[in-house]
């Protein structure tokens, strides 16, 4: 019954130890109002698919921060937005704006999902012209349906 107890300090021990310290909110509930719908806008650059606000990685983290002391000394959102881009390029975004250096982002997919379609109907002519040169000739077919008699029998 000791150890039992003892292993369960242990591992009570270990949890609060591994446990992280809890960030702060900000003194002002407009100002994280205004953080997490910029931030939700943003795309976190360590994960990609994630939003600014979604994201526990540090680099977000530190992004939030950033984004709470420029709110702070009373940037518009616009301005937030502006100093990002400045920043990390229009991939921060998640709804860049359509122009020639981010065309990739907006016509990409749609390129890749097109020529996906168009290897997928190259593999299945060649195919099938390849089905189509495989065929019986009269004597094969005489042999297998003699074959198939005779298993049948």
């Amino acid at each position: 019954m000791k150890r039992l107890l003892t292993c369960f300090l242990m591992l009570l021990a270990l949890g609060t130890a591994l446990g992280k310290e809890a960030i702060p909110m900000a003194e002002d509930p407009v100002v994280e109002q205004r953080l997490i719908a910029i931030s939700e806008e943003l795309r976190c650059l360590v994960c990609q698919n994630e939003s600014l606000a979604g994201s526990r990685a540090d680099l977000a983290l530190d992004l939030r921060r950033e984004l709470r002391e420029l709110i702070k000394q009373g940037q518009t959102d616009e301005q937030i937005k502006e100093f990002m881009v400045s920043r990390y390029g229009d991939f921060v975004l998640y709804r860049p704006p359509v122009k020639p250096t981010t065309w990739v982002l907006w016509l990409g997919p749609f390129g890749l999902m097109l020529a996906g379609v168009a290897a997928l109907v190259v593999y299945l002519r060649r195919r099938s012209r390849e089905v189509a040169d495989d065929t019986m000739t009269d004597e094969e077919r005489q042999q297998a349906d003699a074959l198939l008699k005779e298993g049948g029998a």
